[in-house]
């Protein structure tokens, strides 16, 4: 059984002059342990689409289900982190952690020890009572993490979390969350990323969905069968760059056969 399945799903919204049409018959499947990223050219829907995953908004067409039931509305089972941080900045950062706990009603004393638990996961000790202006970048990002991880969701959705950030606060961040998808004992089982950087989406992801330019569908389910660490460096990093932003670049004015490498999917713990 899939954790997620997209099925012909279109969205289109209303417009002036009519409806205009954001993405077309989007099918594919997320497996647990998948790392799953999403890329494509500007505009083509890529946000929009991990809105849709989590039900803060609804497809114009076809259906998306998680574990087989049918997404209606928000799936509590998923939490997003944001590529603008999103954080309350009256808060301080345990508040801000604390806050999706809140609002699934856990009660006070299990509340601060997870609070606790994942500002120590997400290297936020010391931080606690700070408040986000007084935070880096990186610091508030990891804020962000760490409130999405609080809720232990099964999915973690990633919306360009790491294009605000300078390259090496980015580059840290994604090693850190390398290392917190390969831990057996954190969650998520899977995550979804979206991204512009079709090196970062290589670099992090096992399989990548290449979307189309508007209206989208998707030209490639591409299996990255490369070792970790991966060396951007090598050859076969190049290759596959290479080839994505082929997809990309050429592909995008049709319909495109898929694309992908056979094997097994990866496991969460390497």
């Amino acid at each position: 059984m899939a954790l997620i399945r997209v099925e012909h799903v279109d969205k289109a919204f209303a417009g002036r002059h009519g409806s205009i049409s954001i993405m077309q018959d989007i099918s594919f499947d997320v497996a647990d342990s998948d790392f799953l990223a999403i890329v494509g050219p500007s505009g083509c829907g890529k946000s929009t689409l991990l809105r849709l995953i989590q039900g803060l908004d609804r497809p114009t067409g076809g259906a998306i289900y998680f574990r087989d039931a049918p997404i209606s509305s928000v799936c509590s089972k998923m939490a997003m982190v944001f590529q603008n941080f999103a954080l309350y900045p009256w808060l301080t950062v345990s508040q801000n952690v604390a806050f999706g706990l809140e609002a699934l009603g856990w009660p006070e004393d299990r509340i601060k020890s997870q609070v606790d638990r994942y500002i120590s996961v997400t290297g936020l000790d010391g931080f606690q009572e700070a408040y986000p202006r007084e935070l880096s970048g990186g610091m508030r990002q990891r804020v962000g993490l760490a409130r999405a991880l609080a809720v232990e969701p099964s999915v973690l959705l990633m919306d360009e979390p790491f294009s605000a950030l300078d390259p090496l606060t980015a580059e840290s961040l994604r090693e850190e969350i390398l290392q917190l998808w390969r831990d057996p004992d954190l969650p998520p089982d899977a995550v979804l990323l979206v991204s512009h950087n079709i090196e970062e989406a290589i670099q992090l992801a096992d399989r990548i969905i290449v979307l189309a330019r508007r209206p989208s569908h998707v030209l490639a389910d591409v299996h990255v069968d490369l070792p970790r660490p991966r060396d951007r460096k090598s050859s076969a990093f190049y290759d596959l760059t290479d080839r994505v932003y082929s997809l990309i670049t050429e592909g995008g004015g049709g319909a495109a056969a898929p694309i992908a490498s056979e094997g097994p999917s990866p496991q969460k713990a390497l």
